[in-house]
């Protein structure tokens, strides 16, 4: 059977941009995830939180299951190989570059690895809506980032006018074309776009830690009323106008998610023709596929983000019924053209399926797993 993977997120973006932040809400938006963060600049990730859930080191074992190493890219691989191991139980690893990395070269470093435990979950550019320009001319490379990038978030958008906003947003879809560019403020994006909330729920109390949630309840419960951990006055969401998540039809570039489900076998070549030319803004796709075809009747589960796709082929569990059963992340994406693609892609009944039709898939399987 193949091995479960733990996505591996690059999370990148020049000084300032809001990196730290965009983290910091997914560590508290988790929901039962167990995050693995690897920092290049510790900068201020929940240093309260970690003080109250143990001691502030290069690595940190935090609350709510998160392992935070504070490392050099030479350092990743070995980071990587401690995060994947399954006694560790993490979910999800998310790599905050410094401002200053080359994400191409992290995302080389994950691709390279030998860990079959892990897989390239994207590599988000976090771009400061109120400094691009300045950002621009004193970091040229920002293009080829954004350029690379497989979700654009467009942070403290709440900064600029809705005009401006507009005109950033077509110069970020022009440096990356077909990339989802999510406009956002205070680094709130909804963990979903990233990956699975709540893995971890099921799993049995007794190896259950604190959760930031749990610590972020505590302190307010013992502290002083409208006061978040540092003893700095919690942002007042209810009356602000810049929060995305509040008054989402003045900022929120909202994602979708689609599901699809086939009790007909998909076609192979038609189905790889819809992946190698997967729509603008669609960012991930997982889920499970049936091919009806000899030799290839396995689950084949599929990974997708960005311009990155694997399929994992294993034998159905016992008593499973086989079909497909696929979800699609995205924004901007058109829901019924999506939908109405995949049924295109179901397997003529008329047609003869052969092992040659298989090529477009087979190629995407890691060799280890063939």
């Amino acid at each position: 059977m193949a091995t479960q993977q733990i996505p591996v997120v690059v999370l990148a973006g020049f000084l300032g941009s809001g990196k730290t932040t965009l983290l910091n809400h997914l560590l508290r938006a988790g929901d039962g995830t167990r995050i693995g963060a690897i920092v290049n600049d510790f900068g201020s990730i929940e240093i309260d939180a970690m003080t109250v859930a143990g001691q502030v080191d290069s690595m940190v074992s935090l609350g709510n299951g998160c392992l935070c190493c504070a490392v050099d890219t030479s350092e990743l691989d070995t980071y990587l190989e401690r995060l994947a191991r399954p006694s560790a139980r993490i979910d999800v690893i998310v790599i905050e570059a410094s401002g200053l990395a080359e994400p191409q070269e992290l995302i080389r470093m994950i691709l390279a690895s030998d860990n079959e435990r892990i897989v390239y979950g994207g590599l988000i550019e976090v771009v400061d809506a109120a400094e691009f320009a300045d950002t621009r001319a004193r970091h040229p490379e920002l293009d080829r980032h954004v350029g690379i990038a497989d979700l654009v978030v467009l942070n403290k958008a709440d900064r600029i006018a809705d005009a401006a906003r507009q005109e950033l947003i077509g110069t970020l879809a022009e440096l990356a074309p077909g990339r989802p560019v999510i406009c956002t403020a205070y680094g709130r994006i909804d963990p979903e776009m990233f990956f699975d909330r709540g893995q971890g729920e099921d799993r049995d109390a007794a190896v259950r830690q604190l959760s930031f949630e749990d610590l972020l309840r505590e302190a307010s419960a013992q502290g002083t009323p409208g006061q978040g951990l540092d003893g700095v006055p919690e942002h007042d969401h209810e009356n602000c106008h810049g929060c995305d998540h509040h008054h989402s039809g003045h900022l929120h570039a909202a994602y979708e998610s689609v599901e699809f489900t086939s009790v007909e076998p998909m076609d192979p070549r038609r189905l790889m023709e819809f992946l190698d030319s997967r729509p603008a803004g669609l960012y991930r796709i997982k889920g499970f596929v049936h091919f009806d075809v000899p030799e290839n009747r396995q689950r084949f589960t599929l990974h997708a983000v960005g311009d990155f796709l694997r399929f994992y082929p294993e034998p159905w569990p016992k008593g499973e019924e086989r079909c497909t059963q696929l979800v699609m992340i995205g924004s901007g994406i058109d829901v019924p053209a999506l939908r109405k693609e995949l049924e295109n892609c179901r397997q003529d009944v008329a047609a003869e399926a052969d092992e040659n039709s298989m090529w477009g898939v087979l190629r995407y399987v890691p060799s280890q797993e063939e």
